[in-house]
């Protein structure tokens, strides 16, 4: 835990704050093995090898799956609850479509769900939460809770903790089903302080104190590994090309 900690550039003295920030300002949000025909295997092992030592990203049931362990090693209590993400205001995924994380049972911590908030949430407020990437609120939805950003909901939260082996079968249709989202095009994606960069297989967006710029990409190979140092081994980059 304690190379995970350094690609975190974080430390064993690091707050749950901190731990959250610095988790989300290093490791990107991304899809790519979906689109290299890997299938993603939850298991510690195998997901410590792929974050700390290949330096790659994930995406939700990945990255909380393993920053659950280094908060554990840490000693914090962490349940593993599953969420259905609304597709809009109305319509929500099916269910464990979503792994997120109630921390001390008093945090809700994410560093797996790309745009959200870059510290951890109270758990037990209902009011609205300042967070330097939006304004956050939890609503109690009958044995549920709800999570808004600025307003909109952005997942349903269930209370009951859950295995990370309860996530494998729906992580397998995220990967495979046609009407996932994840199967829908490349991306990668990592906050900033002040903003947010986004790489897709056709353009970068840039987001900086509110600014968005946007720009073609001819290279996508090229931009995956100038903007997040992921570097494709010869061997997997056949599938990821071919998609592209």
């Amino acid at each position: 835990m304690d190379a995970y900690l350094q690609r975190i550039g974080a430390s064993r003295d690091s707050s749950l704050a901190e731990l959250h920030e610095r988790h989300l300002l290093s490791v990107p949000f991304e899809n790519l093995d979906t689109h290299m025909d890997m299938r993603i295997e939850l298991e510690i092992p195998w997901l410590y090898d792929k974050i700390v030592t290949r330096r790659r990203g994930g995406f939700c049931y990945e990255l909380n799956g393993l920053f659950a362990e280094l908060l554990r090693d840490l000693g914090h209590h962490v349940d593993l609850l599953a969420a259905r993400v609304f597709r809009d205001s109305q319509t929500l995924g099916p269910p464990f479509d979503h792994l997120t994380l109630l921390v001390d049972g008093e945090w809700l911590c994410d560093v797996g769900f790309g745009a959200f908030s870059l510290h951890p949430l109270s758990w037990t407020s209902r009011e609205d939460q300042k967070d330097p990437f939006g304004t956050f609120r939890l609503v109690e939805h009958g044995d549920d809770v709800d999570v808004l950003m600025d307003g909109s909901p952005t997942y349903r939260v269930e209370r009951r903790p859950r295995s990370l082996a309860e996530f494998v079968p729906t992580c397998w249709w995220q990967q495979s089903a046609p009407e996932s989202g994840f199967r829908k095009a490349p991306r990668a994606t990592l906050a900033r302080l002040d903003g947010r960069i986004t790489v897709t297989n056709e353009k970068v967006v840039v987001t900086k104190n509110g600014h968005k710029t946007s720009t073609p990409v001819e290279d996508p190979a090229a931009a995956f590994l100038r903007y997040f140092g992921i570097h494709f081994r010869q061997s997997n980059a056949s599938g990821v090309l071919r998609q592209l």
